[in-house]
């Protein structure tokens, strides 16, 4: 991976409103791989019956997912994204979402996406498309 390619996505996930309201951190970025984690806030991320949010589980998905897709240097996007949530994380837990590319055509990439919590919990799986532009990611 290009390690001007891979600065610019930290520095811009730092810099993401979204990443920075939901804590999230890039923790390893290489070719078609990322780690993000967050803290699991119920203040902000829980749902009408006090349980973790689905929508702060995919956030935290979506996030490896971008980042991993545009290890290229090229701008890639979600074409199709299918989360299983098997459990609901406990307050205040570490959240670890990993995304690995397992397959890659022209055109677009295949991704696994796995969160633990900070005992090493199952809490979602995700299995994401994405469509590979070609463009080169604009604030390179």
């Amino acid at each position: 991976m290009d390690s001007r390619v891979k600065a610019a996505i930290v520095a811009a996930v730092k810099n993401e409103p979204f990443a920075r309201t939901f804590g999230i951190e890039l923790i390893e970025l290489d070719d078609g791989r990322s780690v993000v984690e967050m803290t699991f806030n119920p203040r902000i991320a829980n749902n009408i019956y006090a349980r973790a949010h689905g929508g702060a589980i995919y956030g935290l998905i979506d996030e490896a997912f971008e980042t991993a897709g545009q290890t290229e240097g090229t701008v890639a996007v979600a074409l199709n994204v299918n989360v299983t949530y098997i459990a609901s994380p406990q307050e205040k837990t570490r959240l670890r979402a990993e995304a690995n590319r397992v397959s890659q055509t022209r055109k677009t990439a295949g991704y696994d996406i796995r969160v633990i919590d900070g005992e090493g919990h199952l809490i979602a799986t995700c299995s994401a498309l994405a469509y590979r532009t070609g463009k080169p990611i604009p604030f390179l």
